[in-house]
């Protein structure tokens, strides 16, 4: 049982530390997802202030001791950290040694202000909420920061975009500690998608991709059940009874990318499923994906995941009684 520890402070931001205990507490062992020995803590135990329109308190029972043995610290936003505000020295030693111990750190919104004063973001990529980021960039130049991502990886540290993108990196985590299935099992808990398309920089103008896909969202629901088939702009914009410019204006209005790059997305999420759950050879994943050949899945796969298919089906393969308990990771839209 992996230890997750989520790292708090006085007004703490309600939605990310409910993130974090959605995703890494909740228990869903019965649907194949591995259970976790999750603890909020906090330097000083007792009362914590939650903000984010609650301003209640929260009692915090467990200290740092519990982080130093964890296999991963989550940072959650707290505002006495953000911008000149001072973070505490023992939360800072604590992910440093973490670091050093090898031990991952998922930095939420603006928890990576708390892991940049500790040093632990020094000269990595990295990013934070788009409102954020300015600021965390004045302050830390030496930190290479990735504006549009909803989440990045460098090294041990994860940090993701503003609020809800916490999702998408908590997702992340689980999928690189678990599997693409177990993220999937959490997702569909959540109803959220696994995993997003585009960048922060859609957020400006509207919801998440794939709530946005409000009057093709019929043709959406068809194109995932139809993976495996050929599609061209010209064939969906017939479908979708649009001219081609007009569907490929509107395809990136209402999803954030373009019909080609949400397909490819779309076709690795389904191999990811196939390569878990079955022992079908990679021509047969390939074709069930709509890659079509095993040298064009191992491209995409490869460029998207940075992992070969093949690795990938030996570090996260399934346990046949495991696949047949989650027979709907297979089936269109299941993911």
């Amino acid at each position: 049982m992996l230890k997750v520890a989520c790292i708090v402070d006085d007004d703490v931001s309600a939605f990310e530390l409910a993130v974090a205990g959605e995703v890494f507490g909740y228990d869903r062992t019965d649907r194949g997802v591995p259970r976790h020995d999750f603890r909020v803590v906090t330097q000083t135990p007792g009362p914590v202030r939650v903000a984010g329109g609650l301003d209640l308190p929260m009692m915090v029972e467990h200290g740092l001791g519990f982080a130093d043995e964890a296999d991963l610290l989550i940072l959650t936003p707290y505002a006495q950290c953000e911008y000149d505000g001072e973070c505490s020295l023992a939360v800072s030693r604590v992910l440093q040694r973490a670091v050093e111990r090898g031990a991952r750190v998922l930095a939420l919104c603006s928890g990576a202000f708390v892991a940049a004063k500790a040093g632990i973001l020094d000269g990595r990529r990295a990013t934070t909420h788009w409102r954020h980021i300015d600021g965390l960039a004045a302050q830390f130049p030496h930190i290479a920061l990735e504006r549009d991502a909803l989440w990045v990886d460098d090294g041990p540290v994860t940090t993701s975009a503003g609020t809800a993108a916490a999702i998408d990196a908590s997702l992340h985590v689980v999928r690189q500690l678990h599997g693409a299935q177990a993220a999937a099992v959490i997702a569909r808990s959540m109803v959220v998608p696994p995993l997003r398309d585009g960048g922060q920089s859609q957020f400006a103008v509207g919801p998440v991709a794939e709530q946005r896909a409000e009057t093709l969202a019929p043709l959406i629901d068809w194109m995932v059940a139809h993976l495996d088939e050929e599609h061209t702009v010209a064939s969906l914009a017939r479908r979708a009874n649009l001219s081609e410019r007009t569907f490929a204006r509107r395809f990136r209005e209402e999803l954030g990318t373009t019909p080609a790059a949400w397909l490819t997305s779309q076709r690795v999420q389904r191999a990811q499923a196939l390569l878990e759950a079955t022992d079908l050879g990679l021509d047969v994943v390939a074709q069930q994906a709509g890659f079509g050949t095993a040298a064009l899945l191992r491209h995409h796969f490869t460029r998207q995941l940075r992992v070969s298919p093949s690795a990938y089906r030996r570090r996260f393969a399934v346990p046949e009684t495991a696949a047949a308990a989650q027979p709907s990771a297979l089936q269109p839209g299941g993911m």
